[in-house]
């Protein structure tokens, strides 16, 4: 199994908030880097976009749990199957978040895939910090 975390990061909203900003995958579009991002679609529950130089990523709610857990799969249109958690922790008026991403890919894939995705999370991390739901 393919554990790749992002850093942790804190957010001056509360997790209540960022839980209700997250439940509308339209929110994800602004928290991508626009630069290495093409051909986004969405309907809310869903989304897919393509990554410059990789493949076509395809995410979907599947639950969680209110204002601590976002919990998001990959769509067949993603190139293997794997989960995307955002775990939120409310402290003092403000939240704690980070990215869990898991999946089984082979080693040699995951050669290629564990820096770019380390550094696309950290990227959503930042953008969490900087982006007001």
């Amino acid at each position: 199994m393919t554990r790749i975390q992002s850093k942790n990061v804190r957010i001056n909203r509360t997790a209540e908030e960022l839980y209700r900003f997250l439940q509308d995958m339209n929110n994800f579009q602004p928290l991508l880097p626009q630069d290495r991002i093409s051909d986004w679609q969405c309907d809310g529950r869903s989304c897919s976009f393509k990554v410059q130089g990789a493949a076509t990523i395809g995410l979907e709610l599947v639950g969680g749990t209110p204002n601590n857990l976002v919990r998001m799969k990959s769509t067949e249109r993603s190139p293997f199957p794997f989960t995307l958690d955002v775990h939120l922790k409310d402290e003092d008026g403000a939240t704690e978040a980070y990215q869990l991403f898991e999946a089984d890919i082979n080693p040699f894939l995951k050669m290629m895939v564990e820096k770019p995705l380390k550094n696309l999370f950290d990227h959503i991390a930042d953008k969490m910090v900087v982006l007001h739901p």
